[in-house]
């Protein structure tokens, strides 16, 4: 359920390093607790992130979550999809429902986070 080529948050959030970029996401778990995604805000290229600092938020016909930043950088790259189509978060969370692309300040900061195994035992304690 939880794609190995990922890194992830204990907020929920996904990483996926390529190269000197990383492109950041939320959950299957998280999108599947927030319901229909209604709206999306994010940050503006350019913009620089903190690792834990808020980054935007996630809007859903249940209630408005905060995005948090799993490693620090600049913003280099918008899913302005999102705009028009915000439920892409829901439908397709580790695909076209992603957020930002990052030059992260830090690459090793990727190494804080959690594998897939050790997510997916983290989501089971969460429902259990």
């Amino acid at each position: 359920m939880y794609p190995d080529n990922l890194s992830y948050s204990r907020e929920h959030e996904w990483a996926l390093s390529e190269g000197d970029e990383v492109t950041l996401g939320i959950t299957h778990y998280a999108q599947d607790e927030l319901g229909d995604v209604v709206y999306v805000e994010l940050p503006s290229v350019g913009d620089k992130i903190e690792r834990m600092g808020e980054f935007g938020t996630v809007e859903s016909v249940k209630a408005v979550s905060p995005l948090f930043a799993p490693i620090s950088g600049e913003v280099i790259a918008v899913n302005e999809a999102l705009d028009s189509q915000p439920e892409l978060v829901n439908s397709e969370p580790y695909g076209a429902g992603w957020m930002v692309k990052l030059r992260p300040n830090d690459p090793n900061q990727l190494a804080d986070l959690l594998d897939a195994a050790a997510y997916e035992q983290l989501v089971n304690e969460l429902r259990a």
